[in-house]
């Protein structure tokens, strides 16, 4: 916005004692020329309102444009409540917007039709909407009571302020300290409002009731403790005997209790007429003056809004007319709205306001939900359609909500529990509400005794038991039970039947025991009139991917091939699921990070946790291991605070494997040791499987072979793959070459044939790679050996895969060494070597260095720089030194004198020098150290040749 003139006097009478805090306010926005956030926080009532509006006019003054917004108690479970406000004003723009965040925001704000649009879609739209606006004028935008905004509008809210630097968009919000709010303003600046010290306070006092005597001034002063809402409304509610100390004050004023009974007072003093007109306001919550007179209509109400002029006068409300709303002062003014109104008043309000809100169903349905005393079928269905469309967006937390509420409005026991069971489902599976969850469910079951058999209810509980005692025997027990004794007659539109075999299918690869898997193969056959192709798929790809899996590929690509656009967070985990063990991942990364930031913004606990599992697996097998760390940390941590804990083995998995490869044991070993403890009274085997394999690479890494043998074949012994253990496939090659290098070459080959048998190479080029690779390490002549390796390493895409292709390089040029051509060993060795020292991966780096130096072929101490010169670097400076030029350096090696420069640009700063002159010193001094052998020049020559 860029103010930074001086507030005006209207603004100064009204802050007094603000000047300090006036002044910084003025500082943020003086320093965001082109856009920022800033949040306010402090007691109510303490003048975070008053604050707001002084900022508000100086901003008006200055020719920005401002744009007012607030929560709405009464309207926190309503999706996009709060949004609409913001947007309202600019609804024709949305057509400037391209067709998708165009729609997205319509479809959103109920201004149109569609597919329920992604949360981010309207976030970004939401963002380009404001930046678009600002682009004629500076655009600030104050939105109050943070506290109550509706949890998707906060969440959209919350991206746009984090992301305002540059838009020429200034935000400004408020909230209560210390209250609960989904509103997500991590990272933003954050400025407390204090109360007011005591000279200002006996100022304000002072100025507003002269009158006082002074005995009461210091008792009024005492009780307020500088909140100003108190000091000015506390007088109000004594008589004048009392104001004047000729009648003793209450000897007990509770500050928050006599507030409110002193709003409410003044709005039970108003006329009948103005007292209904705030109540529909109240109600209504966005205090749109025209749906304000129409609902009035409706109701039989006085319409005219003259009759809200007492109202007015007593400064309870302002109009404001560039908006045409009605803005109360003050929040509690609402509260105390409905406090002095009878229940019959409140449901007619809501009954007329449904009937004026036609085309726009959620508001309608919730209107009508709290217009209902008495149990009304029609308007529960009404509400649990709301409640699918609110899921389908991805606010779970309000679609539980609204359960709930159809829940408490259906005729039927049987009813009422399914819709229960529903919420409890959504509570559990998505929300991070398990507590709230086992409520829920609980009084499912007291509705309906026979609940047991229901879906929804058998996979809230199974949730519910995975994340408290995770026994992984009883919840399949219950599931299964479900499954087979409903009554969805397995019809594959059930969505309540899919949903609980993808459950199953989860409960099922956590045990890592084959038998638990016959009925789940036997409920996927009987669904008429075919699985759905996700399930499908998953059916195969997940249980035993060696044998079943290569069948699915086909159709597992072609249900990712239109992923990119996937906006249900449930599907993007299931896909994500079913793509672990085919190395699809990547395939469905994009869609994985939405639903994270999703989550990150306030989106479902639970599927940000499954697309964090997916981004850590994949993270790991492409090498991002940094990026893998730390989101792992950031799993580890949510499963914590959510009570999500049958899922945090997975991030630990995710930190022990990258601690393994690079060689930090002792973390490795406390990630493992947390793993088994957990898992294996609660017979998730899987996990114990995760723990081995990580304990494997560690060994392997550090020369421990015999270790290293014992846990890859604890997964799946040698020569054969375990019947539906899919970690399986990511250790065989470390079975195998476990075995050769403990002498066991019969169980190496053995299980190379296994790997052949189950064609596990046709599943992925990184399968692939290490089955060619295995093979090529049991191979017993020289000839064979290479031919087998140079075979798999030339399968395309294995890139991918930097840490295990570096792996089969290793071995390919430790094979190629003791075959004794050492010259045809290096590239190889030198490739993994380079590889493992991007991935930090330091034991892998040793042995690469080892088997390079055996070669012959000289590996130099650090430089300076904390670098290493590379074999072809070492031969380039060497002859530079000597004082040849780049061409004669280039005849010598047979390479262009460009990539002698190229070379040497490169290698001035790893050794700390500026020129050629320096270099015969630089080498020197690493020369004094204790290295390797430096390469001869025939054996350089003949490196950059091959």
């Amino acid at each position: 916005m860029g103010y930074s003139g001086p507030f005006t006097d209207d603004a100064a009478e009204a802050l007094v004692g603000r000047a300090r805090q006036l002044e910084r306010i003025r500082g943020f926005l003086g320093s965001t020329d082109r856009g920022g956030a800033l949040l306010l926080s402090g007691d109510a009532g303490v003048g975070k309102t008053a604050l707001l509006n002084a900022v508000a006019e100086a901003a008006v003054a200055d020719g920005s444009r401002v744009l007012r917004a607030a929560g709405v108690e009464f309207e926190a479970d309503v999706s996009y409540c709060g949004l609409h406000q913001v947007l309202f004003p600019f609804h024709e723009a949305f057509g400037d917007l391209d067709t998708s965040h165009g729609d997205a925001l319509r479809v959103a704000l109920g201004f149109g039709s569609g597919s329920p649009p992604e949360r981010l879609v309207v976030s970004s739209a939401t963002l380009m909407l404001l930046r678009h606006v600002a682009a004629s004028s500076p655009l600030l935008l104050i939105v109050d009571d943070l506290t109550w905004l509706d949890r998707a509008s906060a969440a959209v809210l919350g991206f746009v302020a984090r992301r305002l630097d540059g838009t020429g968009v200034t935000f400004l919000g408020a909230m209560r300290s210390g209250t609960e709010t989904f509103f997500n303003g991590g990272g933003l600046p954050e400025f407390e409002v204090p109360p007011l010290d005591a000279e200002a306070s006996r100022t304000l006092l002072a100025t507003r009731f002269p009158t006082l005597a002074d005995g009461v001034s210091r008792r009024l002063l005492s009780v307020a403790e500088g909140n100003p809402l108190a000091l000015l409304e506390l007088p109000t509610a004594l008589n004048g005997q009392q104001r004047a100390a000729l009648e003793d004050l209450p000897s007990v004023l509770p500050l928050s209790r006599r507030l409110q009974a002193m709003f409410a007072s003044r709005v039970a003093a108003l006329p009948l007429a103005a007292r209904r007109l705030l109540l529909l306001v109240t109600m209504e919550g966005t205090g749109d003056l025209g749906i304000l007179q129409a609902s009035a209509r409706r109701a039989g109400y006085e319409a005219e809004l003259d009759v809200l002029a007492p109202a007015e006068q007593d400064r309870m409300v302002t109009f404001n007319e560039a908006t045409r709303r009605l803005v109360f002062r003050h929040p509690l003014i609402r509260s105390a709205v409905v406090d002095v109104s009878t229940s019959a008043e409140r449901r007619a309000a809501h009954r007329a306001l449904a009937q004026v809100l036609v085309n726009e169903p959620e508001r309608r349905a919730w209107h009508l939900g709290e217009a209902s005393v008495e149990p009304d079928e029609q308007v529960a269905a009404l509400l649990e359609q709301t409640a699918h469309r609110i899921t389908g967006r991805g606010d779970c937390v309000g679609a539980v909500a609204v359960l709930v509420r159809a829940a408490e409005l259906s005729p039927s026991g049987s009813d009422r529990a399914r819709r229960l069971a529903e919420a409890a489902y959504l509570g559990a599976e998505a929300t991070g509400e398990l507590r709230g969850a086992s409520e829920l469910l609980e009084n499912a079951r007291l509705a309906d005794p026979d609940l047991k058999g229901s879906l929804r209810s058998a996979a809230a509980a199974v949730f519910l038991i995975l994340n408290d005692d995770g026994n992984v025997d009883a919840a399949y027990r219950l599931l299964v039970g479900a499954i087979e004794s409903g009554t969805h007659q397995y019809l594959a539109s059930d969505s309540a039947l899919i949903d609980a075999l993808h459950l199953l299918l989860i409960l099922c690869f956590f045990s890592g025991r084959a038998e638990l898997w016959k009925p789940f193969y036997a409920a996927v056959g009987r669904l008429r009139p075919e699985p759905p192709a996700l399930l499908s798929v998953a059916a195969r790809t997940g249980s035993d991917p060696a044998r079943s899996g290569a069948a699915a590929l086909d159709q597992l690509d072609s249900v990712l091939a239109g992923f990119q656009d996937e906006t249900d967070p449930a599907q993007v985990i299931r896909a994500g699921s079913a793509s672990i063990y085919a190395d699809r991942l990547g395939a469905v990364r994009d869609s994985s990070w939405r639903v994270v930031l999703q989550g990150r913004d306030g989106g479902p606990v639970r599927r940000h946790l499954g697309a964090l599992v997916h981004l850590c697996l994949d993270d790991y097998l492409t090498g991002r291991w940094d990026e893998c760390t730390e989101m792992a940390e950031e799993g580890i941590q949510l499963c914590e605070t959510s009570g999500y804990h049958a899922l945090a083995w997975y991030f630990l998995y995710s930190r022990a494997i990258v601690a393994a490869a690079r060689g930090d044991e002792e973390t490795a070993d406390r990630m493992t040791d947390r793993m088994i403890r957990w898992a294996t009274p609660r017979g998730i085997e899987t996990a114990v499987h995760y723990a081995r394999h990580a304990r494997a690479v560690a060994a392997l890494g550090g020369g421990a072979f015999e270790s290293a043998y014992q846990n890859a074949t604890a997964i799946s012994a040698a020569g054969t793959f375990a019947s539906h253990v899919p970690h399986a496939l990511w250790v065989a090659m470390d079975v195998v070459e476990a075995a050769i290098r403990t002498d066991r070459q019969g169980e190496a080959v053995a299980h190379v044939s296994a790997m052949r048998e189950t064609g596990m190479a046709v599943l992925s080029p990184r399968l692939a790679l290490l089955a060619g690779g295995s093979a090529a390490l049991c191979a017993t002549e020289d000839d064979e050996a290479i031919h087998l390796f140079r075979q798999a390493l030339a399968i395309a895409g294995t890139e991918r895969w930097p840490f295990d292709l570096a792996r089969v390089r290793l071995v390919y040029g430790e094979r190629l060494r003791r075959a004794r051509v050492n010259a045809d060993a290096r590239e190889p060795l030198r490739q993994a070597y380079d590889a493992f020292t991007r991935l930090g991966a330091e034991p892998w780096v040793k042995r690469a260095a080892k088997e390079l130096r055996a070669t012959r072929w000289g590996m130099v101490k650090d430089t300076p720089s904390g670098e290493v010169l590379t074999p072809q670097e070492w031969e380039i400076a060497e002859l530079a030194a000597s004082g040849l030029s780049n061409r004669q350096i280039a005849e010598r090696l047979y390479v262009s004198h460009r990539t002698v420069g190229s070379h040497l640009y490169q290698i001035f700063p790893k050794l700390g020098i500026a020129s050629r002159a320096a270099l015969r010193d630089a080498l020197a001094d690493l020369e004094g150290g204790d290295h390797p052998p430096r390469p001869t020049g025939a054996e350089a020559r003949r490196a950059f040749l091959d």
